[in-house]
């Protein structure tokens, strides 16, 4: 009896010091599948979410094809932050995704950087110079950053010439590594990694129009359909105050995700 009347007491405490500070006493856990390019910055979310809401997050990285696959197999994700609109597009088509959910939180640059100050000023000639070091770049079929590297090596007319040649990391988090740790002469990157990384050298911000639009999206999973904490990051990304540090970080916005 006594038990009892201590745990009422607890709850009603807990309820009490909720209304008083507008955030719940003990928050929720939303578990994230993220494209491995949006690490850092997603780090610097999740430590704004967990003190504004009380909610907890857990995420794993990767490349976006491989977290697909995962979720396909039947990963315990609430949301999925992929690097495309393709994939979180098909599993809402196929029932693993709650429909109307899906948006663009980031639009993502690609750059090709080499950490040499030196390395370049046409990057035209260097991709076409050989080298000991090979130049990487993320594989394209599971990376969006690799399919928008290959798309900007066949506009160029370059992929037979180039691509065949060139590393591939399994993520583009992997594929910056190859070029920082000098394994490379030099890599197609997320913008956004030479910005949280504050890295020196020579740097090409390939045009955007010769590829098609790194639209980041993200889509509450199924998992996570009654989940409060997963809808509260869902609608947490599209704040002000997320939206800020996203741009920080080097993506570019869409108007109104």
């Amino acid at each position: 009896m006594g038990h009892h009347r201590t745990g009422s007491w607890l709850r009603g405490l807990l309820m009490l010091a909720s209304l008083l500070f507008g955030q719940p006493a003990i928050g929720d856990e939303v578990s994230l599948g993220v494209a491995a390019n949006f690490t850092n910055t997603t780090r610097e979310l999740v430590e704004q979410f967990e003190a504004d809401t009380g909610h907890t997050v857990s995420a794993s990285f990767g490349s976006t094809g491989k977290l697909y696959a995962q979720i396909r197999q039947g990963a315990p994700f609430d949301v999925f932050m992929a690097a495309d609109e393709w994939r979180p597009e098909r599993l809402e088509a196929i029932g693993l995704a709650e429909p109307g959910s899906r948006f663009t939180y980031a639009l993502g640059r690609l750059a090709l950087w080499s950490p040499d100050p030196a390395a370049f000023t046409d990057p035209r000639a260097f991709l076409t110079t050989p080298g000991q070091r090979r130049l990487a770049m993320a594989n394209p079929a599971t990376a969006p950053y690799g399919l928008a590297a290959q798309q900007v090596l066949k506009n160029l007319g370059l992929w037979e010439q180039v691509g065949p040649g060139m590393a591939r990391g399994e993520s583009i988090a992997q594929t910056f590594q190859f070029a920082a740790t000098r394994n490379a002469r030099g890599a197609f990157i997320a913008l956004a990694q030479l910005a949280e990384q504050e890295s020196q050298g020579s740097v090409w911000l390939v045009p955007a129009d010769m590829h098609k639009p790194i639209a980041q999206q993200a889509v509450l999973l199924d998992r996570g359909r009654d989940n409060p904490a997963a809808k509260a990051w869902m609608t947490f990304l599209k704040a002000p105050e997320a939206r800020t540090i996203i741009r920080r970080h080097g993506y570019d916005l869409v108007e109104r995700p």
